[in-house]
This record gives structure tokens, C-alpha cells and sequence, in this order.
């Protein structure tokens, strides 16, 4: 690693597709109230893509707003990361597919899986191939629809979940003051069963059996990973500010993976941070998996909630069970 070399986010784009989802229609599909799945998630909407929108397209839409912040150009980025739960195909990867789309030729572009701390992910690697001074922009975006991995008779997911893709561009700064100061990512993989899709992978390949057990549908134990996520996210804070001398009465945002209302009342609770402090648009848009960070920081950046040299907190949680947390120094 060059000491001399940091990274920093110099622009944000999000893109959500396809048609608003109120609870009334989600509760028609369930049989319950609407009322409940306000009580139970704080959401009142989520975004589900059309038939014809596919998960690069979302890519591309959020790529080429946070581009257009940044006043770059494709040609700009020289390397792609794509986070997604809800990949386009099996391969090639949808940072390929994005690429093409970008018309952009020869740099590197390829995914990774993360679940819900995929966009976290990216942003760590991204901060460390600029640091190693291979890369001096990077593009790491999160797309997701979630829509089609619904069983939509499933309360615990059908009540949650929506589409879109969230965005970012990392780019070299020798101004170690501000930028992405640093990035913690943690995983224990003997939660494995907890959030998952069994079937459609080479454990279980798409057959008919698989379809009609519903295995290639989305399944979360929800109320035991609540407890984990509160656990594990929270000491990965204290530790998170801990090692960098920060304390949480210092941070001007608290930036949250968007997974329920109710969890991020009690994450900014169980912190100390007060609620004007800790962002939520699940309420308009539920839970995006992997792409909820992207898309909640790049609302704070365009709602003016973030300004220079503020002390921000990212953090995620999810599937794997992976989580995480950056500290960052906005501008």
C-alpha cells in the first residue's frame, strides 16, 4: 500500500425501476392487513421491476447519474465492480454486461457476492486497489431485483423486499485528511442457513422438483438474524471507532443497510446516535439487498445531508453471514 494514496467518493447515483408496490397490494397477495407490515418493517412502498428491465439496465441507469455528479465520462473509470444477490445470469458476470452497455472496452469488471454487504464489499476493494495505486477510479455499484426471487405467499420476504441499483465512484486523492479512512468487513460463514437461496446452484440445479419445493426462492429466518445483526453490527462499530479514536457523539450521519425499520431504530439506539442523525428511506423504497447502502447514501449526498469533512458511518449486514462498517470523511 502507497501511504501517501486515498481514495475518496466523488459521486452517487441510485435508480429505481419499474412501478411503486404499496402494502395494499402486497397484503392482497398474503391475505393480511397493510397495516401490519408497517408495524412489523416501517415500510409503505417498494419498487418492482418490469418484465423488460434487466439488473445491468438498472446498473447502467444509477452509473450514469453518479457519472454525470462527478462530470466524468465511461472512458473515465478504470475498473468495474458490480455487487448483486440477483445476478443477471449464472455468467457472465453483470459487470460485463454493464460494461457492454457503458460501451466501455478492456478494463477490468467483475462481480462479487456479499448478499446485503455487497456494496460495502466493493467499496472496501475499490479503496484498496486505489491505495495499491493499480486503479485511480473505480466504479462500485449494487443492483438488485429482488422481486424475482419472491415466493410472494411468504410473509417474511414478500413484505420487505424491492428493486433497484445504487451507485458509486472512487477516486484517487492524496488528501489523506478526507475520503474513505477506513473499511472493516467481517463474515461467519456457520450462519450460512440463515438467509439464503438453496436452489438453482450446483448443490441443487433448477429442475422441476427445485420449482415446485419453491427452493429457488428467497428464505430468511428472520427474527434469529435480527438478534445476530444487533449482536455482531453493533460491537462491529464500538470496535470500528474505537480503533480509530472516533466516538459516536462525533458522527454527523449514521448511514445503515436498509433491512427493517425496526432494526435500524434499534442499531442507532443501541449506538447512541439520535434518529435525525441515522438516514432511513426504507419507509419509501424497503429493503434493496446489497443495493440499499448505495442507494441511502446517494439520497443523503443529493439531500444536501452531507457536507465537507462530516463524520460518517456506512455500515451492512447481511446473508452469510457477512457485515461491516466504513468510517469516512465526506469531500
Amino acid at each position: 500500500m502507497n501511504a501517501n494514496l486515498s481514495s475518496r467518493i466523488i459521486g452517487t447515483g441510485s435508480f429505481l425501476p419499474g412501478r411503486q408496490v404499496d402494502n395494499q397490494e402486497v397484503a392482497d397477495l398474503l391475505g393480511i392487513e397493510p397495516s401490519y407490515i408497517f408495524r412489523v418493517s416501517g415500510i409503505r412502498f417498494r419498487f418492482w421491476a418490469d418484465s423488460q428491465e434487466e439488473c445491468s439496465f438498472l446498473a447502467e441507469q444509477a452509473t450514469r447519474r453518479a457519472l454525470d455528479q462527478a462530470d466524468l465520462v465511461p472512458e473515465d473509470l478504470d475498473a468495474i465492480l458490480v455487487s448483486s444477490t440477483s445476478p443477471e445470469m449464472i455468467f457472465p458476470s453483470t459487470a460485463c454486461l454493464l460494461q457492454a452497455r457503458l460501451g466501455i472496452r478492456g478494463i477490468p469488471a467483475f462481480d462479487l457476492s456479499a448478499s446485503c454487504s455487497g456494496f460495502l464489499y466493493g467499496l472496501s476493494m475499490a479503496d484498496c486497489f486505489i491505495r495499491a495505486g493499480q486503479f485511480r477510479r473505480c466504479l462500485v455499484v449494487a443492483s438488485e431485483i429482488k422481486s424475482r426471487s419472491l415466493d410472494v405467499k411468504d410473509l417474511s420476504t414478500t413484505i420487505l423486499f424491492g428493486d433497484g441499483a445504487g451507485a458509486a465512484i472512487v477516486e484517487r486523492s492524496s488528501n489523506s485528511d478526507m475520503g474513505i479512512v477506513s473499511i472493516r468487513l467481517h463474515a461467519d460463514g456457520a450462519y450460512h442457513d440463515l438467509v439464503k437461496i438453496a436452489g438453482g446452484g450446483s448443490r441443487q440445479p433448477l429442475s422441476q422438483s427445485v420449482l415446485e419445493s419453491n427452493a429457488h426462492t428467497l428464505r430468511i429466518r428472520g427474527s434469529r438474524v435480527f438478534r445476530i445483526a444487533i449482536k455482531r453490527l453493533g460491537q462491529a462499530v464500538s470496535d470500528h471507532l474505537a480503533h480509530e479514536k472516533w466516538d459516536a457523539s462525533q458522527l454527523d450521519q449514521v448511514i445503515f443497510h436498509q433491512a427493517n425499520g425496526r432494526m435500524l431504530t434499534k442499531f442507532c439506539e443501541n449506538i447512541g446516535v439520535p434518529p435525525e442523525r441515522c438516514l432511513s428511506i426504507i419507509e419509501q423504497v424497503g429493503n434493496t439487498s446489497s443495493a440499499s447502502l448505495s442507494m441511502a447514501l446517494d439520497h443523503a449526498n443529493r439531500s444536501q445531508k452531507l457536507k465537507t469533512g462530516d463524520r460518517v458511518m456506512l455500515g451492512a449486514f447481511g446473508g452469510g453471514l457477512t457485515w461491516g462498517t466504513a468510517l469516512v470523511r465526506w469531500g
